[in-house]
């Protein structure tokens, strides 16, 4: 059992989701499709390739207007991985608000590793996808 007390032990998540919150906001308000808002991404600019990240602020504009199939069309990798990150922030804050401490065992490691390599992997893949000639609709654009 965590001996903090409930506030203190859900703010750094809490307080994550508010700063995600309100860069959201942001990104809703100043439309990303528009030249000169944001900075370009350095992997797009020294080499002419789409990142794994490429599109995601486009993506986020869509999906804040409600335009789900816009946001995939600019970053399929991160309108999928939301929900995930969805399910793990729910899950952190509800262990956290429970007090319940967090156990590290040896099959959590190798499972937290797993997932990590899973993650890297499929990033990787995506990247190349993303930027084959023959596969038009993962672009960033």
């Amino acid at each position: 059992m965590d001996p903090r007390p409930r506030m203190r032990r859900v703010a750094a998540p809490v307080a994550g989701a508010a700063l995600l919150g309100a860069c959201a906001l942001y990104i809703a308000a100043v439309d990303p499709n528009q030249a000169g808002h944001y900075p370009l991404c350095p992997m797009k600019w020294a080499t002419g390739l789409d990142c794994p990240g490429c599109g995601g602020l486009r993506a986020t504009h869509s999906l804040m207007h409600g335009d789900l199939l816009g946001a995939m069309d600019h970053n399929l990798l991160a309108v999928l991985l939301l929900p995930l990150v969805v399910v793990w922030w729910v899950s952190t804050v509800r262990r956290r608000w429970s007090g319940e401490a967090k156990t590290v065992t040896e099959s959590s490691v190798k499972r937290t590793r797993f997932l990590w390599i899973t993650f890297g992997v499929v990033a990787v893949v995506f990247t190349i996808v993303r930027n084959l000639p023959f596969v038009p609709f993962l672009g960033s654009v």
